[in-house]
């Protein structure tokens, strides 16, 4: 084999797959077509729950300053994040090319290889194993892995070529997106309809903003290309009436209102995250933090199959689990699109939105969905609030050191907590310390609503969701260990612990 995994995709998706990888201890080849990183930005922010993913990985660091903000919408109507009262805030001015600098920075120094200007061709999924053909500066090769994932974004080459059902609905209009410089605009991060379309500011950083602008009625173009600044700027002053040609353009781009989502997101040995599985109106940047998450589901259960300490049917839970969090994850952004897209027949609808949304319930409600905090994988049976949600932040001392529930997932193992000291808990687990951290904690502080409610123990999975509680699991905890972690090793007669 050349590599255990190869990964199609240097973008947010494969770099965060290929960081989790090799955190596991897994080698991995990532291809990608582009020589260079292109500096594009089709994301500039992260939701709550991405915060939370990069803070379990240590990796807010890495990306220098940002600011963060409550402020949300959904469909263009104003939304306080806040409601929620999550440890993290969204982050809006990151741009996409400093989060792949950063993933592929982590990525690379614990080992992956990410190899540029490759082209991926064609594949042959044999069913023991996998072939890709690559196009590289040396010619065209065959790579031979036990797996490879198309991270190659919405026109997902992999995803062809490995035959993948792709149902959907085809895009009705157009938006114009430009990052540019020397202008100043009034920010209007929730969009505003003007005569018969709708625009968008963003103030990003180093006195860069992004406009988007959409004309209702006008059907997509067949493109080879990105637009010309000269197009937005043009549709810009159709709408609004003011010039900006003076501009500097710094990136421009344009987008649709498609959406698909592939049936299955494994084929055999061929797996897809991020766009390759997933397309949508990109409201409220929902798209990049998926593919994100996809990948943080991936990561930890390919390596467990890999390694042999998992059996293959792990892999079935991540199309299960994240199939349903991008249906979702369309279903509103479909209904994001008819607010902002529609004309003025929805007037009436996000005017009764409007009066909707303050109203708490409502608020939290929509707030969850658009910051990636309503997911709720089912991992079967209990009454336990935590079970199938990812652990809130929870700040704990291990014997006399400060530590917390994020900090001690951060090197992507599980983590049994053990909050009572029970050492007959404990030794329950013994069969799984070579792939689970048993820790005793204590609490330092529990937040106003008790999210633990009397929770005496919880298994955490690598990737944060809590798989087992006590008390209220239906399933006992040697059940749960064994389904997410594979069978235990037994112990040799006289071992010390």
């Amino acid at each position: 084999m050349d590599a255990s995994v190869v990964i199609v995709g240097a973008g947010p998706a494969g770099l965060m797959l290929a960081g989790e990888l090799r955190l596991a201890g897994v080698d991995v080849i990532v291809l990608e077509r582009h020589p260079s990183r292109t500096g594009e930005s089709r994301g500039i922010g992260f939701t709550t729950r991405t915060m939370e993913v990069l803070d379990q990985r240590g990796l807010l660091r890495r990306l220098g300053e940002y600011q963060t903000s409550d402020a949300g919408h959904f469909g263009g109507q104003p939304l306080d994040i806040g409601v929620l009262g999550a440890a993290h805030s969204p982050a809006r001015t990151v741009p996409q090319s400093v989060t792949e600098e950063a993933l592929e920075s982590w990525a690379t120094e614990l080992g992956a290889d990410i190899r540029r200007d490759h082209v991926f061709l064609a594949l042959e999924n044999t069913g023991d194993f996998v072939k890709a053909k690559v196009r590289g500066p040396g010619g065209e090769e065959v790579l031979k892995a036990h797996y490879l994932v198309g991270c190659d974004g919405g026109r997902s080459s992999v995803r062809k070529a490995a035959g993948f059902d792709f149902p959907g609905t085809a895009a009705t209009t157009e938006m114009l997106l430009a990052d540019i410089r020397n202008v100043e605009l009034e920010p209007r991060m929730t969009g505003r309809q003007v005569g018969d379309g709708f625009i968008m500011v963003a103030k990003l950083a180093r006195g860069v903003h992004r406009i988007i602008v959409g004309e209702r009625g006008i059907p997509p173009r067949r493109r080879t290309g990105p637009p010309s600044f000269g197009e937005v700027a043009d549709l810009w002053k159709r709408l609004t009436g003011d010039d900006i040609s003076h501009a500097e353009p710094v990136w421009v781009s344009a987008f649709s209102d498609a959406t698909r989502q592939v049936t299955v997101y494994r084929r055999g040995r061929v797996l897809l995250a991020g766009d390759a599985a997933h397309v949508h109106l990109p409201a409220g940047g929902q798209g990049m933090n998926t593919s994100i998450q996809d990948s943080f589901n991936l990561g930890w259960k390919l390596a467990a199959v890999l390694k042999g300490t998992a059996p293959v049917s792990l892999l079935d839970t991540y199309h299960t689990e994240r199939h349903e969090a991008g249906r979702r994850m369309l279903d509103n952004t479909r209904a994001q699109s008819l607010l902002v897209l529609g004309g003025t027949e929805m007037q009436p609808l996000r005017d009764v939105l409007s009066e909707l949304i303050e109203y708490p319930e409502v608020a939290a409600h929509l707030a969850a969905k658009v910051s990636g905090l309503d997911i709720h994988y089912d991992i079967g049976g209990g009454t336990n609030p935590l079970l199938g949600r990812r652990m809130p932040h929870l700040p704990v001392k291990v014997g006399n050191h400060r530590t917390s529930s994020t900090e001690l997932l951060r090197h992507g193992r599980g983590v049994l907590l053990d909050l009572t000291d029970n050492a007959w808990l404990r030794r329950r687990a013994d069969g799984w310390r070579a792939r689970i951290d048993i820790v005793t904690a204590v609490p330092e502080t529990l937040p106003d609503d008790t999210f633990l409610a009397g929770t005496t123990a919880v298994l955490l999975r690598p990737d944060g969701y809590v798989a087992w509680a006590a008390p209220n699991s239906h399933h006992g905890l040697n059940a749960a260990l064994e389904r997410w972690f594979g069978p235990p090793v037994p112990r040799v007669a006289g071992a010390r612990r």
